[in-house]
């Protein structure tokens, strides 16, 4: 598809779509809870409906009714072997937290993916599963999927120290430990997302939290929720990310979810200058109105602790920092490499043939800011990746002259299905 190119600015209030981490785990959780689980404004994106079919596919009733989506929960030792393998589709949140559920069931099941999530490595999560008593195989040593599980119904509570700051591995070793004999430890390299943590407790868990340990004790029974999905600052970010770098924007984003464990970008566009405010916070839900306005920008250093904040929007924190003054140097972030795409390079190459200086190190990116972008020669091609498609849109908007071609723009239908009008709405009002 061609991209719209040099606006005039951008304008507006929007509501993101619900944020995807939460609408899985709302999803997962309610299916093994007992009890009716009820959700508000969860993200209709694919990968979320990778998850809903998932569970359907294992005997739980889902009823979709467009503004909400009601779950009910027979607890997790009611769930069945789905008759047929299980389509991940894109989704490597649904795959590798699913595991942690099936860890612990006494059928086995296949799981497979489109050819993006097929080169996803899954070992990472089949090893501490595996040392807690279930069989998986899959494809090579990196346990790439097709990936099959047989489950135990005599998982043990292992202590485990994750080689990876990962959200979705340690989600998948707690999901499993609820399952096991005994008391669980999970170790973080670094603190990540606390989604999985703070729903368990929502719905009726326990776990006790010190810093970067987590204690997970065995043979719990979870109680049906309401749940009310906050917007999702991944997609957020790249609002926030135009409305800074394309002249004449300000955008007020309602709604957003502002989990501490998910605020890196903000913390990023404040180090940068950025002119952003946050509005009407809700501390329970913990969520914000946030308000943003084209910028003069410094470059900064994003590095340490701050990667798991914000790793799933480096991409467009990349284009920000090739229209802010002097050098931004982003490291730590080897993580990249095993998303959707290898997002080191397909970022740095899809930026630099538009005109950015972008230098792809082993674990992240040297970027020389205050660099005027123009349309590359050839098209640019998402490789299957929602955030390079979405960035690469963003990017568009402030090239001047000439055509950009987007190819395989439906991989943006992964978590932002309305993601070309909303830019569409906040065009017009200029």
């Amino acid at each position: 598809m061609k991209l719209k190119i040099n606006s005039q600015g951008l304008k507006g209030r929007l509501k993101v779509p619900g944020d995807k981490s939460i609408s899985h785990r709302s999803i997962m959780f309610g299916s093994i809870a007992k009890g009716k689980t009820v959700i508000y404004d969860i993200l209709r994106g694919e990968d979320v409906l990778s998850t809903i079919e998932a569970f359907r596919a294992m005997g739980v009733e889902i009823e979709d009714k467009g503004e909400v989506i009601t779950v009910h929960g027979k607890g997790i030792s009611e769930l069945k072997a789905p008759e047929k393998a299980l389509d991940m589709g894109n989704s490597g949140t649904s795959t590798r937290l699913l595991s942690g559920i099936l860890a612990g069931l006494p059928f086995e099941t296949t799981l497979f993916g489109d050819d993006s999530l097929s080169k996803r490595p899954m070992d990472r999560v089949a090893t501490p599963l595996q040392l807690m008593g279930a069989e998986i195989t899959g494809q090579t040593d990196k346990v790439k999927l097709p990936m099959t599980i047989k489950g135990s119904t005599h998982l043990k509570a292992i202590d485990y120290v994750l080689p990876v700051a990962s959200a979705q591995v340690k989600s998948a070793v707690i999901f499993a430990a609820l399952q096991a004999e005994g008391l669980t430890k999970v170790v973080e390299k670094e603190k990540t997302r606390s989604h999985t943590e703070e729903m368990l407790v929502q719905f009726g868990g326990e776990l006790k939290v010190s810093d970067k340990t987590i204690l997970v004790p065995g043979g719990q029974k979870l109680v049906g929720q309401k749940v009310v999905v906050p917007g999702d600052i991944s997609s957020a970010a790249f609002w926030l990310v135009a409305a800074l770098v394309v002249e004449n924007s300000e955008l007020i984003l309602e709604n957003v979810g502002v989990n501490e464990t998910r605020t890196g970008i903000i913390e990023v566009i404040q180090a940068m200058g950025g002119q952003l405010e946050i509005l009407e916070q809700d501390n329970v839900a913990k969520a914000a109105t946030l308000k943003v306005k084209a910028s003069q920008l410094k470059g900064t250093e994003i590095s340490g602790d701050l990667i798991p904040r914000l790793i799933d929007e480096l991409p467009i924190i990349a284009l920000l920092a090739t229209q802010a003054q002097g050098q931004t140097i982003i490291r730590d972030a080897a993580e990249l490499k095993v998303k959707e795409t290898d997002r080191i390079a397909v970022v740095a190459n899809a930026l630099n043939s538009m005109g950015a200086k972008i230098q792809p190190t082993d674990d992240g990116m040297i970027i020389q800011g205050g660099t005027k972008l123009h349309a590359p020669e050839n098209l640019i091609n998402t490789l299957g990746d929602h955030r390079i498609g979405m960035m690469a849109a963003i990017a568009a908007l402030l090239v001047e002259n000439g055509e950009i071609e987007l190819e395989r723009a439906e991989a943006i239908q992964t978590s932002y299905p309305s993601f070309f009008d909303d830019l569409e709405q906040l065009s017009e009002n200029i």
